[in-house]
């Protein structure tokens, strides 16, 4: 009896495995597709495609463009429009952010532009990090003086970085602030070429970040992840954890990396 009651669950877990994988063969090609290739690339007989296939036209997951030949369909988009719309960069975000804190044990922050600063809306950290300054979630910082916030500023035009400096005067908060347009420039220079900011010592004395940008399904840049430690503990390793999370986060909102 056992055995007969696991058999349906057993089969219709098949099935769903055999739709995954005609679906990821036509996501492998822009064109429409044959039967016989769609076969050839799953791995599926010719009848098993043809059967499944023909149920995914009906329920608009697969179109039929001609007679033999099939392309992912609108249902798909529609799907995904709704998870879109339902996840946000913190829900993305969160788990990731806790499994760097553990592996760092340093403070990790979720960060968003409003305007001429950063806001601070989620982080991950624990007494441990030994930082001197923890800054809240809703708290703000400059864009030039914050690692995250130059990632922003490195995606902006040359114009709207003059108009930034004047707005804001540039502003320091300590000796090594960047207070000088010229300086700010080859910052997001390197910001640009490397991938990554960071942010030594110019918000906080005695504090670092480091910073990475998560990107969405449009490509766009929408929030940035650091990790920030007191300036002598702050490693270098950390860097490849750091950009390895935010492409992480970045693919679960869709982001595809251009080629």
């Amino acid at each position: 009896m056992k055995i007969e009651s696991l058999e349906p669950a057993k089969t219709s877990i098949q099935v769903i495995e055999r739709m995954v994988a005609l679906l990821d063969a036509l996501a492998n090609y822009s064109d429409p597709v044959s039967l016989k290739e769609l076969s050839k690339v799953s791995g599926l007989h010719p009848s098993t495609a043809h059967r499944i296939l023909n149920d995914m036209v009906i329920t608009r997951f697969v179109d039929r463009v001609e007679p033999g030949t099939y392309r992912l369909g609108m249902r798909l988009l529609e799907l995904g429009n709704v998870v879109k719309s339902r996840l946000s960069v913190r829900e993305a975000a969160l788990d990731f952010m806790r499994a760097l804190h553990k592996k760092t044990q340093q403070t990790i922050n979720l960060s968003v532009r409003q305007g001429d600063e950063i806001v601070y809306i989620d982080r991950a950290f624990s007494e441990r990090s030994g930082m001197q300054v923890v800054r809240a979630i809703g708290g703000r910082g400059p864009l030039h003086l914050t690692s995250t916030g130059k990632l922003f500023l490195s995606v902006d035009e040359p114009k709207a970085i003059r108009a930034y400096a004047t707005r804001t005067g540039l502003a320091g908060h300590n000796k090594n602030s960047i207070t000088d347009l010229a300086k700010l420039e080859r910052e997001l220079s390197l910001v640009r070429a490397r991938g990554y900011a960071r942010d030594n010592e110019e918000l906080e004395l005695g504090v670092r970040c480091m910073a990475a940008g998560i990107h969405d399904d449009s490509g766009k840049l929408i929030a940035g992840l650091s990790i920030s430690a007191p300036a002598d503990r702050l490693q270098e390793e950390w860097l490849e954890d750091l950009t390895g999370t935010a492409a992480q986060i970045s693919a679960t909102l869709g982001y595809m990396p251009p080629l």
